[in-house]
This record gives structure tokens, C-alpha cells and sequence, in this order.
């Protein structure tokens, strides 16, 4: 397996096309490349055939056309990063490119199974269209916003979570469950939920009172009581906890669970 590069010429020089060729089976019949010092620099024009029929001469066209989609999706890519295309913009112009990129990559998926080993033959070094043709399959703006959707769903779980476990807590201390092995546990997975919020800053009211009371409640027996001074002052603090942590929440969001 070689590359041959196309070389064209003209009164005013040479130059290299975009895109060098790939031979899987070399023709017998192309020779090792002319020293360029002895060419005549008049020479108007030089053709290589690169085929020997229709079906070869497709094939090398679409490569053509995946290099130049690999090469566009690369810079467009590096526009979006600094801000130099719209984000309406580039979302258009990226599906675009990958939906020509999947059609012909499809098409082309016996004679170039790895678009990675492509883009590595003809040193293309575009890690950026890789990662959006291959691997994401959809522009960065689509993916910021399923990975925005994802993180609000997971939050708003968490707070009902806590929520939950806020009323758990002081509806047990209401029924005199008042006994270490049955508060500990419903303080533990407050504590745990309300650490999984992220929105909740390190000193968040709720955070600091559950530790102080689980501190507490370590170091007691599992049978022992909370006095009724204790269950009181426990109810109070959960209470003023809640009240804090829906003062927190977002006004929409806190609607939803009063």
C-alpha cells in the first residue's frame, strides 16, 4: 500500500492537490516518482490516471469528498470554539456535514472500514471532526443542551428527594419515634441528599445541623432516647432546615413542592 499525491503544473510553478490518493492494490505500471529538477518548468500540464475504470474513479471522487468533509467539519469546529460563528450557524452548517458525512461514510464502509485510519494515512490531524463525525454524531450546541437537560432532571429528582426525607424526618419525631437506631437512619440519608445538591453551598444550614445531630446520636446506644427537650429541639432545627432549603430552591422549582 502507497499514496501518490496528485501534481499539477502550470507557467507558474507546481503545486500539491488537497488530497493525496490511496492505493490499496498499486498498478503495476506507475514508476517511482521524477526527481521535480529534471521536469521542464514549461510544461503546460501532466495527467495521471488513476483508475482504470468507472466504478475505481468513484471511488477515489468519494474519497475526495471525505476528505473535504473531514478538513470543513475540523475548521468549523476551531469557528465555533472562538466564537466566530453563531451558534445557530454552526448548528446548521454541522448537520449538514454529518448527515453527508454518515451517507458517505455508509457508502464507503468496505473500502474505508476506520475513518480514524484515514485521517491518519493522509495526516489530516483533525481531532475535533473525529470527535464530532465518529464519535458524538451530533454538533456541540445539541450535546450541551441534552447534557444541560440530564443535569436539570438528575437535580430536580435530588430535591425531592430531600424533600422527602425532610418530612420523613420530622413526621417520625411527631409519632415519638424518638429512639437512636430509628433517627439516625432517616438523618443519615437527609444528610446524604442534601450533599448530592449541588446548588446547596458547603455551609447550607441543613448540611451543618444534620452532621452536628448525627455527631450526636454516634455517640449514644442504639436503644437509648432522645429526651423530650432533644426531640424538640431536633424537630426545630429540621424545620428551620426546610424552611431554608426552599427559600434556596428557584421560585418555579420550589412551587412545585409546597
Amino acid at each position: 500500500m502507497f499514496t501518490l499525491s496528485l501534481v499539477l503544473f502550470s507557467e507558474e510553478g507546481l503545486s500539491l492537490c488537497a488530497c493525496p490518493v490511496l492505493f490499496s492494490n498499486p498498478p503495476q505500471n506507475i514508476k517511482p516518482p521524477i526527481s521535480l529538477h529534471h521536469l521542464h518548468p514549461k510544461i503546460a500540464s501532466m495527467e495521471v490516471k488513476l483508475w482504470n475504470d468507472k466504478r475505481e474513479r468513484e471511488m477515489y471522487d468519494n474519497f475526495v469528498e471525505l476528505y473535504a468533509i473531514i478538513k470543513a467539519t475540523e475548521k468549523l469546529e476551531k469557528a465555533y470554539i472562538r466564537d466566530i460563528i453563531p451558534s445557530s450557524d454552526y448548528e446548521t452548517e454541522c448537520f449538514k456535514l454529518i448527515a453527508h458525512f454518515k451517507t458517505l461514510a455508509s457508502t464507503l464502509k468496505d473500502t474505508v472500514p476506520s475513518i480514524e485510519l484515514f485521517a491518519d494515512t493522509y495526516k489530516m490531524d483533525c481531532p475535533a471532526a473525529i470527535n464530532r463525525l465518529v464519535i458524538t454524531g451530533v454538533p456541540a450546541t445539541v450535546e450541551h443542551r441534552a447534557a444541560a437537560a440530564a443535569s436539570a432532571t438528575t437535580s430536580a429528582a435530588i430535591v425531592a428527594e430531600c424533600v422527602q426525607n425532610f418530612i420523613t424526618a420530622m413526621d417520625s419525631l411527631k409519632l415519638n419515634m424518638v429512639a437512636v437506631d430509628q433517627v439516625h437512619p432517616l438523618l443519615s440519608d437527609l444528610s446524604a441528599s442534601l450533599n448530592k445538591l449541588t446548588i446547596l453551598p458547603p455551609d447550607f444550614e441543613g448540611k451543618t445541623k444534620m452532621k452536628e445531630w448525627l455527631g450526636r446520636l454516634s455517640k449514644m446506644d442504639a436503644a437509648d432516647e432522645l429526651t423530650e427537650q432533644q426531640a424538640r429541639q431536633l424537630h426545630f432545627d429540621l424545620e428551620s432546615s426546610y424552611n431554608s432549603f426552599m427559600a434556596t430552591l428557584p421560585t418555579a422549582d420550589a412551587a412545585i413542592y409546597i
